[in-house]
């Protein structure tokens, strides 16, 4: 394992976004942060564990490393707001290459890169077991605007950004032995988040982490009200649409519904608003509606059934594989 010290100084030396934000970044105890006047700070963490979120032997080092960081920045997108600083905690097995390691940081500094976000502290220790990456993500909102998931009113449209089951497909090849890796790169939807907040469109809105069921469900038990969503409605990605069998023809809209970790955006707006169809270069499709009724339906086929969620939720009883990406 690379040692403490060397893990810093190569943070510190890494070809990596500087942000203006951050009067001071890796080197001494703290960073510093200048939060613009008239804003409010968003922090959110996630862990990223062996064995639960990745598997060395089915994601490169780079999409590991990518979506460690993905998960936080997904966060900010989903408050509406813009990503200023990461702070990574690693805890890496001693025998782990320390290649691995470069190639871990080289994936999640692009992606860092290409938002801006400068990696402004970091942390290792020696872990017994596998890989534990704990990613912390700061930004900021204008005050007051922040996107909640408690916003959603009684007739709003309910809207999805992107495709959904990228993620839950290749996962499903892979554990079915059809494929031996697979990289996926979800790239957080920050300017979409960013939009919705500059001309006051969005009511509520999360992130697609946990699956399009789950998620929505959060937003409906904050929010006290129920949804419908149409099964027609969903923006199915091309690779979850190629795994229906003739014994399985519901498994693409079933892993677009309780896959996750798709970090595309869900939220809702009143009818009123005007919502365009591609919304900062990302496709965004009407998906259901708002219901008073404190329950998720699905309809299809001309009929509506109880949708319940099955996306992830650590501790369940129902827990899926470990092996979960």
């Amino acid at each position: 394992m690379i040692p403490e010290r060397q893990f810093l100084n190569r943070l510190r030396l890494a070809k990596q976004a500087k942000n203006a934000k951050v009067a001071l970044g890796t080197g001494d105890d703290c960073a510093v942060l200048r939060i613009p006047a008239g804003h409010e700070t968003l922090i959110t963490t996630d862990f990223s564990l062996e064995g639960v979120h990745f598997r060395r032997d089915w994601q490169s080092p780079e999409c590991i490393g990518h979506r460690c960081l993905a998960r936080g920045l997904s966060d900010i997108a989903a408050m509406g707001g813009n990503p200023i600083a990461a702070f990574l905690s690693l805890a890496l097995p001693a025998a782990l290459p320390r290649k691995w390691v470069d190639r871990f940081l080289s994936g999640l500094l692009r992606l860092s890169r290409s938002h801006g976000v400068e990696l402004a502290g970091g942390d290792t220790a020696e872990s017994p077991g596998g890989v534990l990456a704990d990613i912390m993500v700061v930004g900021s909102v204008k005050r007051a605007r922040a996107l909640l998931r408690s916003g959603a009113r009684v007739g709003d449209f309910i809207y999805v950004t992107g495709e959904l089951g990228e993620s839950a497909a290749a996962l499903h090849m892979l554990a079915a032995g059809k494929i031996k890796k697979r990289d996926v790169f979800p790239n957080p939807k920050i300017a979409v988040g960013e939009w919705l907040v500059r001309n006051r469109i969005a009511n509520s809105a999360i992130d697609i982490s946990d699956g399009l069921s789950t998620d929505l469900s959060h937003i409906c038990e904050e929010s006290s009200v129920g949804a419908a969503i149409d099964a027609d409605g969903v923006p199915i990605h091309s690779s979850a649409r190629r795994l229906s069998y003739p014994t399985c023809s519901d498994l693409p809209i079933e892993l677009a519904l309780h896959g996750g970790e798709d970090y595309e955006l869900l939220f809702t707006a009143p009818k009123s608003k005007p919502i365009s169809r591609i919304i900062a270069g990302v496709r965004v499709t009407k998906i259901g509606e708002i219901l008073r009724e404190k329950k998720i339906f699905l309809a299809e086929n001309g009929k509506r059934i109880l949708l319940e969620p099955h996306g992830w939720e650590h501790f369940q009883s129902r827990r899926p594989s470990p092996n979960r990406k």
